[in-house]
């Protein structure tokens, strides 16, 4: 008893649990919700980057068959590693797994011109790269150089864009398939109407979670995920709904689950296996393609890998009462240290960069504040790599839910904007609503970024902007104009 009582001590001591406000239940709930909410990716990493051929014709692995299985034990793998040193050494409750977009990004612009091993390998280096801006101060100090009102405005972004995604993860708003040919590019549902079973699954989700929410009730966001889960799987089971299919596809069925399908596994353990791990050459792709298009690769990566951790973490601590007075969270050096080798172990990995998942907003929602809900969450993701087909019983509609939740929650923050001053409010605007209407937190911090450093010269305070605000803005343009300039330098 006395032992257990000294280890609680330290454990609180070592992650200064009581000191931020919190117990070892909240942070142990806040772990759990965020492993729900975003092992997701375990399923969704390996249908991006498996079904992709390189320029060899051969899949990510080397095999001329899609490996799904080894992509999803790299995933999880990665994940929890350094999901858990994230929460050991920056103590933050953030956690880490392969980021999507950039995922989407290796698969289909650079794999398709070189191998994989040569495409993980300009990821090993994109990570190698922003390690080395990390620990020269550079990335910090551009953290530093941006107002504290656009840091606000970052976090009320990334709260509308995560409650974007849940929506459309669940079904509730999905694409229309002839966007091209209409003036709306989204609609509710597949027709304009909600369809099947599986949205209703989200609506009880949704509507549980807020109940429970103004109730004041704890667990509130575990509660709704396990319930809205049992309901899935008893629809399931009665239903017979099945997968909808790979989205886009002619065959994908807007009445089905978005992703897993929340059916009774034959069996609980699976043995894993990791043939991806260690499938990268550093420097290949400059013989693939040439230095200069391996360098624009390398800078459209660590553009959006360096940013979207920034803005997530800001986010984080906002939602969680953890920055200081000028928007800064605590040991921003040391996340964002472990955020960059994250980047590269993904793609020694084999299963694309790991960055910050903004999904961990929904554990700091349940009442995480410290570390040790990140080192919850990195343990259920190394379960997971032989529990995988118990993690596959929780689908999408049951998990989402939180994220919109926790969008609402994030964007109160709006309130701390000077909306009557034009020289924050128009780039605050800009960074808020490009976030979800373009789906990256990169873009959104990118176009106020710019309008800001614009906007000051236009009236003639130029001098006022921090020096690496032009410097990043700059890159931005960049960024923005990457494609016409890859077609000019071609």
């Amino acid at each position: 008893m006395q032992r257990d009582r000294q280890d609680a001590r330290g454990v609180d001591k070592l992650f200064r649990i009581t000191e931020r406000g919190s117990t070892v239940a909240q942070e142990v709930r806040g772990g759990v919700v965020t492993f729900f909410t975003m092992a997701y990716i375990i399923v969704l990493n390996p249908l991006i980057l498996g079904f992709a051929k390189d320029v060899d014709g051969k899949f990510l692995g080397g095999g001329s068959a899609p490996d799904l299985e080894a992509i999803a034990a790299g995933t999880a793998l990665v994940a929890g590693v350094m999901t858990i040193l994230m929460g050991v050494v920056a103590n933050y409750p953030l956690a880490l797994a392969t980021g999507l977009g950039l995922n989407a990004f290796v698969a289909f612009s650079i794999a398709s011109q070189m191998t994989w091993a040569d495409a993980m390998g300009l990821v090993v280096l994109e990570g190698l790269v922003i390690l080395v801006l990390v620990l020269t101060g550079f990335r910090a100090a551009v953290f530093h150089a941006v107002p504290a009102q656009l840091k606000v405005a970052i976090s009320v972004g990334i709260g509308l864009f995560i409650a974007l995604i849940g929506f459309v993860d669940a079904g509730w708003v999905r694409r229309i398939p002839d966007a091209a040919a209409t003036t709306v590019p989204v609609q509710l549902g597949g027709n304009g109407t909600l369809q099947g079973w599986p949205v209703a699954v989200f609506c009880f989700g949704l509507l549980l979670v807020i109940g429970l929410y103004v109730k004041k009730v704890k667990g509130a966001i575990l509660i709704s995920i396990a319930a809205t889960t049992v309901l899935a799987v008893a629809v399931e089971q009665i239903a017979k709904i099945g997968p909808a299919g790979t989205p886009g596809s002619k065959d994908y069925d807007t009445h089905a689950w978005t992703l897993n399908v929340p059916a009774l596994p034959d069996k609980i353990v699976d043995t894993p296996h990791f043939d991806t791990l260690g499938q990268f050459s550093l420097l290949g792709s400059f013989e693939s393609v040439g230095v200069v298009t391996a360098l624009l690769f390398v800078f459209t990566l660590m553009l959006a890998d360096f940013f979207d951790t920034m803005g997530t973490m800001t986010a984080i601590g906002a939602e969680g009462g953890l920055l200081d007075k000028d928007g800064v969270p605590p040991n921003p050096q040391r996340i964002l240290v472990v955020d960059s080798i994250a980047a590269a172990a993904g793609g020694a990995a084999g299963v694309s960069s790991n960055t910050s998942y903004i999904e961990s907003a929904s554990g700091v929602g349940e009442g995480a504040r410290t570390g040790l809900a990140s080192v919850v969450t990195g343990v259920l993701f190394l379960a997971s790599t032989v529990l995988a087909p118990l993690v596959a019983i929780i689908p999408n509609e049951a998990a989402v839910p939180a994220l919109v939740l926790v969008g609402f929650l994030m964007m109160q923050q709006v309130r701390n904007i000077s909306w009557d001053d034009v020289e924050i409010a128009i780039p605050a605007f800009l960074t808020i609503v490009l976030m979800p209407f373009t789906y990256s937190i990169s873009v959104g911090i990118g176009a106020g970024f710019v309008t800001y450093v614009f906007i000051k010269a236009v009236r003639g305070r130029a001098g006022s902007v921090h020096p690496l605000l032009w410097v990043v803005s700059a890159l931005f343009v960049v960024y923005f104009a990457i494609d016409p300039i890859k077609q000019l330098l071609a």
